[in-house]
């Protein structure tokens, strides 16, 4: 049974013992009505006989008549009138008891009611108080203080107002770390664009003064990193403002890995590096394959800064009914242990940054927030001889 339930049931309680109470005080009368009567016509009768035995038959065949007959109406109230009796002349006892019994039953039934109509008004209004109290110490944000449960008319509404003020609480508190969030990311992206505009002010002005081609390929890099960024930065907030569509398919993981590194071949070459991508059949995953192949793209473009020339980045997938296990690692040196918890944190560069490729801090970051959007995850580790190794988890379900 529900709590509101059992709160009817605690109303109609007082409500059915008035009934019963004044049902009982009803019958009471009547009864006592009747054996006054029969007590008042057996008295007469009797001394009737008394006084004159021979009309005994009469008498008793008269009583049978009348009882048989019923009530006359009128007639009778006016037969006794004429000899001056009234009404009053036959209450016997019962105005002196029965009256004054009835009296105090009903006075106390209804003493009995207004009692615990007070007490439940007096307790009601403490608990509006209570929550009253505890809803203006929420208002001036003292959002500590416990609520005391009890199981009452109020229960559910108490529970109402925990749940309401628990998700405010959380929607500050998310509402703050964004502020902040969006006051370090905007520092950070104003130092990007600072220290690639001051690069190419720099290599502008060397380019004028020769004729070298050196300085036309610093400024074509560093159109290039700042284009990737503003696309990046545009993706991130469409990430962030929940208006990213991604298209639910079925996507080869080979396949996408495959794609990847030949979308990044260029720096691959640059780099001396190469990937390694076994084939072990049709092993698919729910995802965006494009948004999926730009995730695996910056996983393995930060796993090229951090190789050294002539080394081998490995790519291994295998699939179980609950998830897929996508591993790609390096031969390189692999993450500073302090560095781990953060690495997929917006322009978190590590202490020993590569100066290769972009190095702004946000391709693993992007990664990451793609990854989540497929119902999957990303985590970093080393490797127990050397390298850095990237563990990725697409749920099935």
């Amino acid at each position: 049974m529900t709590q509101t339930g059992k709160n009817r049931i605690k109303l109609l309680i007082p409500i059915l013992i008035c009934l019963i109470g004044m049902a009982g005080i009803l019958v009471y009368g009547i009864n006592h009505y009747r054996q006054i009567s029969f007590q008042q016509i057996s008295n007469l009768c009797q001394t009737i006989i008394e006084s004159h035995p021979e009309v005994e038959d009469e008498v008793l065949t008269s009583l049978k008549e009348y009882l048989e007959g019923g009530n006359q109406g009128e007639q009778e109230k006016e037969f006794l009138l004429q000899y001056g009796y009234r009404t009053s002349d036959f209450d016997g006892g019962f105005q002196s008891g029965g009256v004054l019994l009835t009296i105090m039953v009903f006075l106390l039934i209804v003493g009995s009611f207004l009692i615990f109509y007070w007490y439940t008004d007096r307790y009601n209004r403490k608990r509006i108080e209570e929550l009253t109290d505890y809803l203006e110490c929420v208002n001036i944000g003292k959002f500590n203080r416990i609520i005391q449960s009890k199981e009452d008319s109020f229960s559910q509404l108490e529970d109402e107002i925990y749940k309401t003020v628990t998700t405010l609480r959380q929607t500050r508190d998310t509402a703050v770390k964004t502020k902040e969030n969006y006051a370090d990311n905007l520092a950070n992206i104003a130092h990007q664009l600072k220290t690639k505009i001051t690069t190419l002010s720099l290599a502008l002005q060397l380019s004028k003064k020769s004729d070298s081609a050196i300085y036309v390929q610093q400024m074509e890099s560093q159109l290039e990193s700042l284009t990737w960024l503003e696309e990046a930065l545009l993706t991130l907030s469409k990430i962030d403002a929940g208006v990213l569509q991604l298209e639910c398919s079925k996507v080869d993981v080979y396949t996408a890995l495959t794609l990847a590194a030949e979308n990044l071949n260029e720096l691959l070459v640059e780099s001396a590096v190469t990937v390694e991508i076994p084939d072990k059949g049709c092993i698919e995953i729910d995802g965006d394959m494009e948004w999926t192949m730009e995730a695996f793209i910056n996983v393995i473009k930060n796993c090229i800064e951090h190789s050294a020339p002539g080394s081998v980045i490995h790519c291994d997938y295998s699939a179980n009914p609950l998830y897929t296990e996508i591993l790609i690692w390096d031969e390189g040196k692999g993450f500073k242990e302090e560095d781990i918890p953060h690495l997929f944190e917006r322009f978190y560069k590590g202490k020993e940054t590569s100066e290769k490729g972009i190095g702004i801090g946000i391709g693993l970051s992007l990664a990451r927030s793609i990854f989540e959007m497929q119902n999957g995850n990303i985590t970093a580790r080393n490797m127990q001889k050397s390298g850095a190794c990237f563990e990725i988890r697409v749920y099935s379900h």
